[in-house]
């Protein structure tokens, strides 16, 4: 962890002593600023819906990575890379340890449509060249109420901020993509899935926020794994124009592996530090 170069895990105080001393791109820390600032702040007199990542944030707890392309193999190669070094260290390292991966944003400008297109790029690339098997009990079938993205053997839920966004200002970003990546463990370890009085209580008030900070309605996609008229895929970017979302998921998932050998033997060791 916090080895030099920008496609590193990183933790909070390395990120942001970085940030400071200018040791990663503008773009980067233009991201770093918008991510901590949008989760720490308020818009309609309302704090950030999700807590628990506001609470992450003041508290250091989360892992970072810059990622300078969406499109380029070496860049999502060391991308898969990070995300298993990351699902080795997350648990000895916080609570509510997930991982913030920020994209350097495209030389053009891009539409919704463009955005949900390089998503799903992104996770169907680490799938295919993810070195663990798809976890048994996760069904490959994305229209199947308790399907979710895994990696590393992980089932995780990846949440984005992306340009777009004029309606749920929540999921604003200005720079350009991110993705946080959050190990469903997390949720369990917390106590917050649906499963628990606790979780359905989470729910409620975050809804209550989003619904203060966004000043519109939760969207409809919003929902929880599991409960049968709800697909997770929906939920990782948000559709704001429907013609523009795309209506099946377009991800492929197979349970074979594995279907490139190119993180075959690179997961790295755990660092003593």
């Amino acid at each position: 962890m916090n080895e030099q170069g920008m496609q590193s895990l990183l933790d909070h105080d390395t990120m942001a002593e970085r940030v400071e001393s200018g040791g990663v791109p503008e773009w980067a820390r233009a991201h770093f600023e918008s991510f901590t600032d949008g989760l720490t702040g308020e818009r309609n007199d309302t704090p950030f819906p999700c807590f628990f990542g506001t609470e992450a944030v003041k508290n250091g707890e989360l892992l970072y990575t810059c990622v300078p392309s969406t499109s380029d193999r070496t860049a999502l190669t060391a991308l898969g890379e990070t995300l298993l070094e990351y699902l080795d260290t997350y648990e000895d390292y916080a609570d509510r340890a997930s991982l913030v991966a920020f994209f350097q944003p495209a030389e053009r400008p891009l539409s919704e449509a463009d955005y949900h297109d390089t998503l799903w790029h992104i996770l169907q690339f680490l799938h295919v060249h993810d070195p663990e098997p798809w976890p048994d009990h996760i069904p490959t079938e994305t229209d199947h109420p308790k399907w979710e993205f895994c990696f590393g053997g992980e089932p995780m839920f990846p949440t984005c901020r992306a340009p777009f966004y004029d309606t749920y200002r929540s999921r604003y970003c200005p720079i350009g993509l991110e993705i946080t990546f959050q190990p469903r463990t997390l949720f369990e370890d917390l106590n917050v899935t649906a499963d628990y009085e606790q979780g359905r209580n989470a729910r409620e008030v975050i809804q209550d926020r989003l619904e203060g900070y966004d000043g519109v309605c939760p969207h409809a996609d919003l929902g929880d794994w599991g409960n049968e008229g709800d697909r997770e895929w929906h939920q990782y970017l948000f559709r704001e124009d429907d013609s523009q979302a795309p209506d099946e998921c377009p991800m492929t998932v197979t349970r074979e592996h594995p279907k490139t050998d190119h993180l075959i033997g690179n997961r790295p060791s755990v660092s003593a530090d």
